[in-house]
């Protein structure tokens, strides 16, 4: 069971920066996909960044040049670097893992558009104007 621990939220300014943090454990399988997603109460959990086995990133169009997926195997640990934040930022950050052989990859398959079965706890972001 892969498990999946989310740090580094909490606030900022609008225009600053925040670095989430997800350490896993528990890998059972030697590729997994890692994504971040965020959710905001009444809201639909919307995927933000993602990177597949083979180091491929998706991201959503709303962060895209303002936040970085970063991953760092050695230490199997993923990271979300939030630059420019602003107000709409504000959102529960989740990290996800799923198993991912090469068959589930097509050329134009993104990571952000798969579904996800692990998931961890969250880390609150909020930011202010």
């Amino acid at each position: 069971q892969v498990q999946l621990v989310e740090s580094g939220g909490g606030s900022a300014q609008s225009g600053g920066s925040l670095r989430l943090s997800c350490a896993a454990s528990g890998y059972t399988y030697s590729r997994y996909c890692m994504a971040w997603f965020r959710q905001v109460p009444g809201n639909e959990r919307e995927g933000v960044g993602a990177i597949d086995p083979d180091g491929n990133i998706s991201y959503a169009d709303s962060v895209k040049g303002r936040f970085t997926v970063s991953q760092d195997n050695a230490k199997d640990t993923l990271y979300l670097q939030m630059d420019s934040l602003k107000p709409e930022d504000t959102a529960m950050y989740y990290c996800a893992a799923l198993a991912c052989p090469k068959w589930l990859l097509r050329p134009s398959q993104r990571a952000l558009d798969l579904k996800y079965t692990f998931w961890g706890q969250g880390t609150q972001v909020t930011v202010s104007s």
